[in-house]
C-alpha cells in the first residue's frame, strides 16, 4: 500500500510538471527555466504552494498569496498521471514486460514515458485546443528509438519497423488529404502530425486499429454532444483526444480487435 501511494504522489508531481509544461508552452515561455509564479498576481510561489493536489485543497482551491480562484485542471491532471503511475506499477510494470533482459527494464519505461506524452496531448488539445509539436516530435524520436532497441536484441523484426514508419507517413498523408479537401474545417492541421505519431507507435495493423477507433470514438461523441445541445453542428471538437483514447484502447485489447476483425 505504500508503495502505491509513494507512486501516485511521484506521479502527481509529475502531473504538476505538465501542468507547468503546458501552460508555459501555450503562453510562448520557457517552462525549463524560472521560479514558478501565481497565475493572477505573479507573486513567486513557495514550495508549499506547490504541493501536488495537497495544496489545492488546503487552500480551498484558491491561491494562498491574492485568494483567486484556481482552475481546476491542476489538481485533475495532477491525479490523472498519479493514476497512470500507480497502474503502471500495479499492473503496467507486468503487462509490458514481454521481452528478456535488458529491455525488461527498458520496455516498462518507454510505455511509462509513452502514457505521458500522449496525456500532455490530449491535455493541450482539450483544454487549449492545440496540438503541442515538440512533445509530438519527442513521441516519434523515442517511439523510433525503442523499435530500434528492440530489433537490436532480437525482439523486432526489421519490417515491421519500416512498415510502422510507412504506417505512420500513411497515416499522415491521409489526414493531410482530410485537413486540404475540407480546407482545415474537418480537421486541424496538428492532427495529422499525431495521426504519424500514432503509426510509428503502433505499427500496422495496431494503426489501423486505432485509426478507425478515433474515428468512431469521435462520432458517437459528436452525437451525444449535439443531442444534448452541448455542441452544435457547427462547432469543432478536439480530435486528439479521440486519437489518444484509441490508442490507449489498442494498446490494451489490440490483439483481440484484430483477431475478432480477422485483420
Amino acid at each position: 500500500m505504500m508503495y502505491f501511494i509513494l507512486t501516485f504522489f511521484i506521479g502527481a508531481a509529475v502531473g504538476s510538471f505538465v501542468n507547468v509544461l503546458i501552460d508555459r508552452t501555450i503562453s510562448g515561455r520557457d517552462w525549463v527555466r524560472g521560479r514558478s509564479e501565481c497565475d493572477h498576481c505573479h507573486k513567486t510561489l513557495a514550495w508549499y504552494d506547490m504541493i501536488p493536489i495537497l495544496s489545492f485543497v488546503m487552500y480551498g482551491a484558491k491561491s494562498r498569496c491574492c485568494r483567486t480562484p484556481l482552475s481546476f485542471q491542476y489538481p485533475i491532471v495532477e491525479t490523472i498521471v498519479g493514476l497512470l503511475f500507480a497502474w503502471w506499477m500495479i499492473v503496467g510494470f507486468v503487462f509490458f514486460r514481454l521481452v528478456s533482459a535488458p529491455l525488461t527494464v527498458v520496455q516498462p519505461l518507454f510505455w511509462l514515458f509513452t502514457g505521458v506524452i500522449l496525456l500532455i496531448l490530449l491535455l493541450a488539445d482539450l483544454f487549449y485546443g492545440v496540438v503541442l509539436m515538440n512533445v509530438v516530435w519527442l513521441g516519434c524520436a523515442t517511439a523510433l528509438v525503442y523499435r530500434l532497441l528492440l530489433g537490436c536484441f532480437g525482439a523486432y523484426q526489421a519490417t515491421d519497423f519500416y512498415l510502422a514508419i510507412l504506417t505512420g507517413f500513411g497515416f499522415y498523408a491521409f489526414f493531410w488529404s482530410l485537413w486540404k479537401i475540407t480546407k482545415g474545417r474537418g480537421m486541424a492541421d496538428g492532427d495529422m502530425y499525431v495521426a504519424l505519431y500514432m503509426g510509428i507507435l503502433l505499427g500496422w495493423p495496431k494503426g489501423l486499429v486505432a485509426i478507425m477507433g478515433s474515428f468512431i470514438i469521435g462520432a458517437v461523441v459528436g452525437v451525444i454532444l449535439i443531442a444534448t445541445k452541448l455542441r452544435s453542428r457547427k462547432d469543432t471538437v478536439p480530435f486528439v483526444p479521440f486519437m489518444v483514447i484509441a490508442i490507449l484502447v489498442t494498446l490494451l485489447w489490440g490483439n483481440q480487435i484484430i483477431g475478432y476483425a480477422g485483420l
